[in-house]
């Protein structure tokens, strides 16, 4: 029989880190005069009813993968959105700070929500140039990527060879999947709530390996 050579099935090379990127769950909506809860210039509202629904399907799809470890961030809504999901796997979340979500200044507590909302001339600039350090005291992109690779850094040091789940934000998928790509700074923005993106980390490598997963969810 002639030798065989089948399609390659992908595997994560040796030593490499296999990350879960789960976008936390809904959180509450703004409201105008009645900014969330502040936490290290971060607005810190709690998961919207719809989100815990989302947390509970994360847990759900993720329960049976040989997940080794989960990471937070400082912020509630990753912690709420991860609980259900630690509960299954039997396992204390471990806090990544350098994960949050990007710090929008003065826009921050909930304000940039209503800002894009009400399409601020300062909120197109900032989508017009992709750079979040339009916005009145905010990060910039090079801010945020820094801090970024210096938190995953720190997670596939600690895990190689293992899979991971990090429960993080919008902005910081964005962030991690532009760095990995060299796609623009905005590239991609819009990760749903509840959805899962994936890279493996191999060194100062990063593969994507999905983005924006949300067939667990309704």
């Amino acid at each position: 029989m002639p030798r065989q050579y089948r399609q390659h099935v992908f595997k994560p090379p040796k030593g490499a880190t296999d990350i879960l990127l789960i976008r936390h769950g809904e959180s509450q909506p703004a409201l105008v005069d009645q900014p969330f809860v502040m936490k290290d210039g971060h607005g810190d509202p709690a998961l919207h009813y719809n989100g815990h629904l989302q947390a509970e399907a994360v847990a759900e799809r993720l329960k049976l993968l040989p997940i080794r470890a989960i990471y937070v961030t400082t912020l509630k809504r990753t912690h709420q959105t991860a609980a259900p999901l630690a509960k299954v796997l039997g396992q204390v979340p471990k806090i990544e700070s350098d994960l949050r979500e990007v710090c929008f200044g003065d826009w921050d507590g909930g304000l940039y929500r209503i800002k894009a909302v009400e399409r601020d001339p300062i909120f197109l600039k900032s989508m017009q140039m992709q750079e979040w350090g339009v916005i009145p005291g905010a990060e910039t992109n090079e801010q945020v990527k820094a801090r970024v690779t210096a938190g995953l850094r720190r997670i596939t040091a600690a895990h190689p060879d293992e899979l991971v789940g990090a429960v993080v934000h919008g902005g910081v998928i964005a962030a991690i999947l532009s760095i990995a790509t060299g796609a623009q700074p905005f590239a991609f923005m819009g990760a749903s709530n509840g959805s899962i993106s994936r890279i493996v980390i191999d060194n100062d490598r990063m593969i994507v390996r999905g983005f924006n997963d949300i067939s667990h969810l309704d």
